[in-house]
């Protein structure tokens, strides 16, 4: 099933903090902790509660959910870079729903939200290891802030950018 085909889909603009976030939260936090635990410095948990509650909230940012049927299927969020940028941060798809073009849909829908709220650009990271991801950033049209030729592991954080669509402003 995707997206489209059942009635019970629904983004929600959520508090970082809600109980309904959590599902996301402890999912990034356990996905992050597996695949980086033995470079970071630090718990995912820290990195994940780096930024205040407010950044991922209007009038600056934003943090989505995609519901089925109530439950929180996929996600994320952005927050202020700077003047004209909004950072994406917390993409997520629940295990059970990925392969399904979900993370797509998060990204054009906080791109649209981004865009709604005055940003121009959009800016983003992910690490090494998470081959999935840059292939999302790259089939949704985000520019490569690294040499592509170089191993993963060798760049390390990967950057993108995005120069979005002008809109009108949300009044």
């Amino acid at each position: 099933m995707t997206l489209l085909d059942s009635p019970y889909d629904r983004f929600v603009s959520v508090r970082y903090t809600d109980d309904i976030a959590k599902p996301l939260i402890d999912d990034l936090e356990h996905e992050y902790n597996t695949r980086y635990s033995d470079i970071l410095p630090e718990p995912a948990a820290v990195e994940l509660h780096r930024y205040p509650v407010e950044d991922f909230a209007e009038p600056h940012g934003a943090f989505l959910l995609l519901l089925r049927d109530e439950r929180p299927i996929a996600g994320g969020a952005f927050k202020r870079y700077d003047e004209r940028t909004a950072e994406l941060k917390r993409i997520w798809t629940h295990p059970e729903f990925r392969n399904q073009g979900l993370a797509r849909l998060v990204v054009v829908k906080l791109e649209i939200r981004a865009a709604e709220q005055g940003y121009s650009r959009i800016f983003l990271t992910t690490g090494p290891r998470q081959p999935e991801a840059k292939r999302l950033y790259l089939a949704t049209g985000y520019t490569p802030l690294y040499d592509t030729e170089l191993p993963a592991e060798e760049v390390g954080i990967h950057a993108f950018e995005k120069i979005l669509p002008e809109r009108e402003a949300r009044s």
